[in-house]
């Protein structure tokens, strides 16, 4: 089969509540799972080699598609957090293609800021989980997740919001096409991973509301540190921390973030 000229429309930024929504959340979701570990692979970029491709990513999504920040030469995009980050990518296996990317920047002391305390310090109104109330080698933050536009859709996307995260009527096979809206979870879940295994307790992120709601379907409940501002379009600040995500996580999904942390375990160092 010829999983690049297959076609197959499914409505996704109300695409994944709608089709979370409506699935047998156990039986679905394993399924789910098992294509998505036949067809993608999470990656820890840990070498220099790897972490060009992050940075080539982000420019795709962030200068190029975007316009979030400048056109670069050399067509990377980095910024001063970058040196203090963990990076991952998940690979479509079948083209060897790298499909999206995502950091966790962490914080040793009080001069490694986390993004969401540098530029929006205001954001955060719940103030018993603002991050200056822990120790900083326990905080970090899920920053700068990117979803190249070939596992989104061919076609010009009208939801600029699926580049970070809402992917929109992607053209592949039938079966890819039933873990590829995923994508963005799967990453949520290799940064869950990650924060787990190198002992970060506290999680934040900046994402849209109803990014965070598409994601409660899964059981992955981030909590609301405040209102939703204009940063990159309209965002709001969230929390969440381990007990919160394997607590709530369905049943189904869980099978998912298993196969993913063994993947991520198997390069973490």
């Amino acid at each position: 089969m010829n999983w690049s000229k297959k076609l197959l429309n499914v409505p996704v930024v109300g695409a994944i509540t709608k089709r979370l929504a409506s699935m047998k959340v156990n039986h679905d979701a394993i399924d789910i799972a098992k294509h998505f570990t036949q067809f993608l692979k999470p990656e820890i970029a840990n070498t220099a080699e790897l972490r060009d491709e992050v940075f080539r990513i982000r420019h795709n999504v962030y200068c190029e598609e975007l316009a979030y920040e400048k056109v670069k030469n050399g067509g990377k995009e980095q910024d001063e957090f970058d040196v203090h980050s963990l990076f991952a990518m998940i690979k479509h296996k079948p083209s060897n293609t790298y499909t999206s990317c995502v950091r966790m920047v962490t914080s040793a002391n009080e001069s490694e800021l986390l993004p969401i305390e540098k530029y929006c310090p205001n954001a955060i109104q719940n103030e018993e989980l603002h991050p200056s109330n822990f120790p900083r080698h326990e905080i970090a933050e899920i920053s700068r997740l990117a979803v190249k536009a070939d596992f989104r859709r061919r076609k010009i996307d009208k939801f600029k919001g699926s580049a970070v995260g809402t992917i929109n009527e992607p053209t592949y096979s039938e079966t890819e096409l039933r873990c590829f809206p995923f994508i963005a979870i799967g990453l949520y879940m290799v940064g869950a991973s990650i924060s787990i295994k190198t002992g970060v307790k506290h999680v934040y992120v900046m994402m849209e509301p109803r990014l965070a709601r598409s994601l409660r379907f899964v059981g992955i409940n981030f909590i609301q540190l405040g209102k939703a501002i204009d940063y990159h379009g309209l965002r709001a600040p969230y929390y969440i921390n381990s007990s919160i995500f394997m607590k709530n996580l369905s049943p189904g999904f869980k099978y998912l973030y298993k196969e993913i942390e063994r993947e991520i375990g198997k390069n973490l160092t």
